[in-house]
């Protein structure tokens, strides 16, 4: 089963990758490493915004996390073909948070899964997440990662 095919078996379609908001490149190689931009939680019905703890639960935030993991995936796919992901190396999960919210990890825990249910003992990786007061266009998640490839 490819990883488009767990991916819709999970309610995900690839999206077409989002465009930088900024000045940077939504992907940087070097030899087999790829650095993936962060990516923010923008589906189908639009972006998940909020603050977690101040008006967005935990499931949302969840839900957020793992739409920006299938964001950086449909980066991914812009330079190399998934079938080609040896290892999810890092996340970075910065995670829009009131000041007495401190369940960062557990929002994260959403990006973690869906690459560990898509691409297996590939898709275990280390991980951070922070709290911060903001993320950009409102957005209530927002994850980088450093992906080997074959």
């Amino acid at each position: 089963m490819t990883i488009e095919q767990k991916l819709n078996d999970l309610g995900y379609e690839l999206p077409k990758p989002a465009a930088p908001a900024a000045s940077y490149v939504p992907v940087s190689r070097s030899g087999n490493m790829l650095y993936v931009s962060g990516q923010l939680p923008v589906g189908p019905d639009g972006m998940i915004k909020g603050r977690l703890g101040d008006g967005t639960d935990v499931e949302t935030g969840q839900k957020a996390a793992a739409m920006c993991a299938v964001n950086i995936l449909a980066q991914v796919a812009q330079v190399a073909d998934l079938s080609t992901i040896k290892s999810v190396h890092k996340l970075t999960v910065l995670v829009a948070s009131a000041p007495d919210f401190f369940e960062q990890h557990i929002v994260a825990n959403g990006a973690s899964e869906l690459f560990i249910k898509v691409l297996g003992d590939a898709g275990k990786h280390a991980r951070a997440a922070f709290g911060v007061a903001a993320l950009p266009l409102g957005a209530a998640v927002e994850i980088d990662a450093v992906i080997e490839i074959a």
